[in-house]
């Protein structure tokens, strides 16, 4: 039996971070983990892989569309999937290792296999109990299920985001379920590849919880590369035959019956708690009707000593969230102060155009009674943009109408994902829209568009 000041359990990016921020502050601390590799679900089969792929396939999408355009005149371009893959595994393997090399230069003890907490400070995992001055809970999630469908990565014909990752060829047609970040990102890649994809949605609108004018220009542009949607479709169940599938479902307009084939049916539903096996029950942990582990502000459960982050405890279900809550719970356990913006959370989605969004949505301020300005700038103004052809999409930033502080931003276009951190920094130091339009950027780039709708907030932008 080993004695530590902090177990973490899982090694994901929550759990990594915290245990490598904790032994930076001079902890002594072990990891559990009971996969092979470091890093969980993100750098194994989620965020890293998938970027991998969505990479790969937008090179294949420029070769196809745009190389003739700028003189690049290549030929036709043959995709072989299998170095794709080989690709896209030699990218996840860099990237767990270089995990395990940071656990190794910050002396973390990996304790391999499958945790289960005894009683408060005692972590058994395989035959061994370990004792700790204090646990955190860091598991993750897992793809949630559909009622009526049932997912086997194996057979490769219904799978969620894992199986989808690692098809053993590239379908010809394939129905997605669920129009979030995960299905349209993933979509995305076997639309690029030449599968015909259709995206079914039980709401009215992709990417529930965006800028409204996001949702709509998105749509737009994904449908211009081929991925077709239908919106409003209740999925009943999913039947495999023959190597097939068949996905049924209810348009709620008019509660007609319909039914789409495809050779893969990907289930992307969205993700759920995971503490599963952890004795949490007879421990007294409180949980939350959604599954979360319940946690109070400085992310420890209702049992003392033991805290929860990232997935495992409510909140947005990210990685950045997870990586935030970890650095702040080892800083609470370490004696110091721990503190994560929930205001100041930028997500992403990594479709070519990128969709970045933090802050406020012109909805959700006009739904709390705030006075706000809104200032938007196209793309198509923005010299950079037309000069890499991704002129689709703009700059949204929402402002206080009094103050002028900012509220959110969101942005469809290229490199959305990098430019939304200028906003979040503004944000953190409580910076006004004219703020950033008194700032300096660098021409011709695409961060220009954040300056210019920044002016759109006052006397207005030059470029359109």
């Amino acid at each position: 039996m080993s004695t530590y000041d902090l177990i973490v359990i899982g090694a994901g990016p929550g759990g990594y971070v915290c245990a490598i921020r904790a032994a930076q502050l001079g902890l002594k601390v072990a990891c559990v983990e009971g996969r092979e590799t470091l890093g969980g679900t993100c750098l194994n089969v989620g965020c890293i892989p998938s970027k991998a792929l969505l990479h790969a396939s937008h090179m294949a999408h420029e070769t196809h569309e745009n190389f003739a355009k700028m003189g690049l005149n290549v030929g036709h371009v043959e995709i072989d999937w299998q170095k794709m893959q080989a690709y896209k595994a030699e990218t996840v393997a860099g990237n767990t290792k270089g995990i395990e090399f940071l656990f190794k230069k910050n002396k973390i003890d990996w304790l391999k296999g499958w945790a289960v907490i005894e009683a408060p400070g005692k972590v058994k995992v395989g035959d061994t109990t370990h004792e700790a001055k204090t646990v955190v809970i860091a598991t993750g999630s897992v793809s949630s299920a559909l009622k009526g469908v049932t997912v086997d990565n194996e057979a490769g014909i219904v799978v969620d985001s894992t199986g989808v990752l690692a098809l053993p060829k590239i379908p010809a047609s394939m129905v997605v379920i669920g129009a979030g970040v995960i299905g349209l990102e993933l979509g995305s890649v076997y639309a690029r590849l030449g599968t015909q994809v259709t995206v079914v949605e039980y709401l009215d609108a992709i990417t529930p919880g965006m800028d409204g004018e996001v949702q709509k220009q998105f749509q737009k542009i994904l449908t211009k590369q081929g991925l077709k949607f239908v919106l409003g479709a209740a999925v009943s169940g999913v039947e495999t035959t023959d190597g097939a599938a068949k996905v049924s479902y209810t348009l709620r307009k008019d509660n007609s019956e319909q039914a789409l084939e495809a050779e893969v049916v990907l289930v992307a539903t969205g993700r759920r708690p995971y503490a599963d096996g952890l004795g949490l029950d007879s421990l007294g942990v409180q949980m939350t009707d959604r599954g979360y582990v319940k946690v109070d502000g400085h992310w420890q459960t209702s049992v003392p000593g033991i805290y929860a982050i990232g997935d495992a405890a409510p909140g947005p279900m990210l990685a950045h969230k997870a990586e935030d809550e970890g650095m702040a719970v080892a800083e609470v356990i370490a004696g110091k102060h721990g503190h994560v913006n929930y205001d100041v959370i930028p997500g992403v989605i990594y479709t070519t155009p990128e969709v970045a969004a933090v802050g406020l949505t012109e909805e959700a301020a006009k739904a709390a009674g705030r006075k706000i300005k809104v200032g938007k700038f196209p793309f198509m103004g923005n010299a950079r943009a037309k000069a890499v052809m991704q002129a689709d999409g703009f700059v949204k930033l929402i402002a206080d109408a009094d103050t002028d502080r900012i509220l959110g931003c969101h942005i469809i276009g290229p490199n959305a994902g990098e430019m939304i951190h200028e906003v979040c920094v503004a944000m953190e130091f409580g910076a006004a829209a004219q703020d950033l339009a008194l700032t300096c950027h660098a021409h011709p780039t695409t961060s220009e568009a954040v300056r210019e709708a920044a002016l759109a907030c006052g006397d207005g932008a030059i470029h359109v």
